[in-house]
């Protein structure tokens, strides 16, 4: 199996998704990838982030579309292991911290790792962890960053403009206080962002605030209603 067969099948199922297609064909050739396939030729970051991103926001919409009530109960929906791929059966978590984030803790603010991931997540999980998949994972509330179908030959740019986009609309900066507003998420994997310097200078490289000001961060509160089909 090729790399981009592994791929398309990834970006099949969302598009599918998205547009109410035949979405359970490709869901049954993802649970029957054979893990070593899946592991070879998934050999690179970039098409581990695009692969898992595109998984985790197309179930995530999937399993909303199929019974919205689902989301009253949020661990509960995090953690149920109802996604199956190469014949394993994973949640969303176990895509988003123990694959994406590399087996950190969910509630550490990313400063704690799993010390007992599962074998499977130790074989499927980045070589590093890559802050931007905060603007691309879309859990379905209202403040989640809308959806893109991700390509892991323009992973970067794709990413690279899902942090822009998203911070240049929520972010706010008062210059007069000198207090930066920053999105919930952000405070949540403060470590997957470098800490609080690391988050000003981002807000420069994007142009939120001046070069030579250091400001007060304060985090925004997180919209936790239900937005489905927000796709870029």
């Amino acid at each position: 199996m090729k790399q981009d067969t592994v791929s398309a099948l990834a970006q099949n199922f969302i598009y599918a998704v998205k547009t109410n297609n035949d979405y359970k064909k490709v869901q049954r050739e993802l649970a029957q990838i054979k893990l070593n396939d899946l592991i070879t030729e998934l050999n690179n970051d970039q098409y581990r982030l695009s692969f898992w991103i595109n998984i985790y926001n197309g179930y995530t919409q999937l399993s909303l579309q199929e019974n919205a009530a689902a989301y009253n109960n949020k661990h509960q929906f995090f953690t149920r292991k109802f996604i199956v791929i190469a014949g394993n059966f994973f949640s969303l978590d176990d895509i988003e911290h123990g694959i994406l984030r590399r087996s950190r803790l969910k509630w550490s603010m990313g400063y704690l790792q799993n010390p007992f991931p599962q074998k499977i997540i130790k074989q499927l999980m980045l070589q590093k962890i890559n802050y931007r998949i905060h603007f691309a994972l879309n859990c379905g509330a209202k403040s989640c960053p809308p959806i893109a179908f991700y390509k892991a030959e323009r992973i970067d740019m794709q990413l690279n403009i899902a942090t822009s986009a998203y911070l240049s609309s929520e972010a706010e900066y008062n210059e007069g206080k000198n207090i930066l507003q920053l999105p919930a998420l952000m405070n949540w994997f403060r470590a997957d962002f470098g800490g609080s310097k690391n988050m000003i200078n981002l807000a420069k490289k994007i142009g939120i605030i001046p070069a030579n000001k250091i400001p007060k961060i304060i985090f925004k509160k997180y919209n936790w209603d239900l937005q489905l089909s927000n796709f870029s």
